[in-house]
């Protein structure tokens, strides 16, 4: 039979989809095979519970940031996927492979509760748009993943041109066909999900994995600041940091704070760390108690939990503060004790299920980055130090004096690089970057090194390969269909 997207689609969905969060076996029945089946209103409710849908195949993201450097006796262990990722190789999946991160399962999902509560028996009018508005919003954060791989970086002047991915708007494995709407199009269509969702969205979370009202405005405010509009961005952030406070529903699982690392971190404190031995992982929250997390999604992270293939470069290690705690998620040593063979390279420790979705830390730094670009210094310094005195002394957290403009936006980037190390999102802002006139000279390399520390290759992203190429498994078997360069 051929082998299609839709197949790909349906291959990837039904084994996730068929396994409730629930623990009512009988919640999803298969009538007919393939499809899910829900009738009343709180069915479509706990479809949003579906565990599938916190994680996400999005660990593609680490070895393309350039945060990161490899060493040839373990990177030559790694996947041959990673290899040709760190290398930003033209072609990373043989000719029969599928994309892991090409994933419409969860779409799927949110398109049946889009299309089909409605019509759900039971239930208020209020409670079934609120479900509605809820699964647009997460449908728009899944597209923005989507489109930061297969779409070119926004560009106002060439989005409409550039393709971007398949819109898919219903829940039906039996589509054959997929056009690639371009780049605009997709980030009108997240726009127009988020601006409908967000006024039925509750302001109080009953969990972490659901969407609130301050996740999908600190989304919106985001894609409009990859857009470069940090004009249209800044009130969205302002409005999401001043529902934060609002979303707490009064449990710990809906309190949402920064974590003070100066005490989380402390010798043998609530977290575990131990500076004799830091152990392989540390107590830190999963994502769905974790309360710096607005809207809880993540992605198994290999190289921040057993593998050790990738490592931070000695300029990214260099760039904090004597007494950032972060320094402590730090290690000189390989999973197999070797020590890295860089100087002043260090990999990473932390727990496998790397946050993603919508975070606090994110939040703050992107509202400083509007801010600044908006030419509020005093607010962009505001935002910055009070994440920032979350993570080291607070002598140590204010920022120099006398920054103007474009050292205060090259700062912020610079603090990204710092929170989110060895985490995917240095690649995100890499590609939105490229197209603004600050940083659009910036070139990007990786360097890998041999096991006695000396350098045996340089890698140079060419500007093509800010996105990646889809695979040919899905070109082939669908006429038509273009790739990118």
């Amino acid at each position: 039979m051929k082998i299609t997207l839709k197949k790909i689609i349906h291959i990837i969905l039904l084994p996730a989809v068929l396994l409730p969060y629930s623990c009512n076996k009988d919640f999803l029945d298969i009538r007919p095979k393939g499809k899910l089946i829900a009738a009343n209103t709180g069915d479509y409710d706990q479809l949003f519970n579906n565990v599938s849908l916190i994680t996400r195949n999005n660990e593609v993201t680490v070895p393309l940031g350039d945060e990161v450097l490899a060493v040839d006796n373990m990177f030559l262990t790694t996947t041959l996927r990673a290899q040709r990722l760190f290398r930003w190789e033209d072609v990373i999946y043989q000719n029969d492979e599928q994309a892991p991160e090409l994933d419409f399962s969860d779409i799927y999902i949110y398109n049946k509760i889009i299309n089909e509560t409605g019509n759900s028996t039971g239930g208020t009018e209020q409670q079934k748009q609120s479900l509605i508005a809820e699964a647009k919003a997460m449908r728009a954060w899944s597209y923005f993943q989507l489109i930061n791989y297969y779409g070119k970086p926004y560009n106002k002047s060439t989005a409409a041109g550039d393709p971007g991915v398949p819109l898919v708007t219903v829940a039906d494995v039996t589509q054959n066909k997929f056009i690639r709407a371009s780049v605009q199009e997709v980030y009108d269509f997240m726009i127009k999900d988020l601006r409908d969702a967000i006024p039925l969205l509750p302001v109080k979370i009953i969990s972490r994995i659901r969407m609130g009202r301050a996740a999908a405005q600190a989304l919106l405010g985001k894609i409009y600041l990859f857009m470069n509009n940090p004009e249209a961005a800044l009130p969205l952030l302002e409005d999401a940091m001043n529902n934060v406070s609002l979303t707490d529903a009064g449990t710990p699982a809906t309190t949402m704070e920064l974590y003070d690392l100066n005490i989380t971190m402390a010798a043998n404190g609530p977290w575990g760390y131990n500076p004799v031995y830091p152990p392989f992982s540390f107590g830190i929250p999963s994502v769905s108690n974790n309360t710096e997390n607005l809207f809880a999604r993540q992605f198994i992270n290999y190289w921040t939990a057993f593998s050790t293939e990738f490592a931070l470069t000695p300029q990214t290690v260099q760039s904090y503060s004597s007494t950032d705690q972060r320094l402590k998620f730090l290690r000189a040593n390989s999973s197999s004790s070797l020590p890295y063979p860089v100087p002043g390279s260090m990999g990473k420790y932390g727990i496998a299920g790397c946050n993603n979705g919508v975070t606090l830390p994110d939040l703050y730094l992107l509202r400083a980055e509007c801010r600044a670009r908006l030419n509020n210094l005093a607010g962009a310094r505001t935002d910055i130090e009070a994440l920032r005195v979350k993570r080291m002394s607070a002598t140590e957290a204010v920022l120099p004096p006398g920054l103007n403009q474009e050292d205060m936006i090259r700062f912020i980037i610079t603090e990204r690089i710092r929170e989110f190390a060895l985490q995917g999102y240095r690649w995100f802002d890499m590609r939105r970057l490229s197209t603004d006139p600050l940083f659009a000279a910036d070139t990007y390399q990786h360097f890998y090194y041999d096991a006695t520390g000396k350098l045996k290759g340089t890698y140079t992203l060419k500007p093509e390969r800010l996105t990646l190429r889809l695979p040919q498994i899905v070109i082939n078997q669908n006429p038509g269909m273009i790739n990118n360069p």
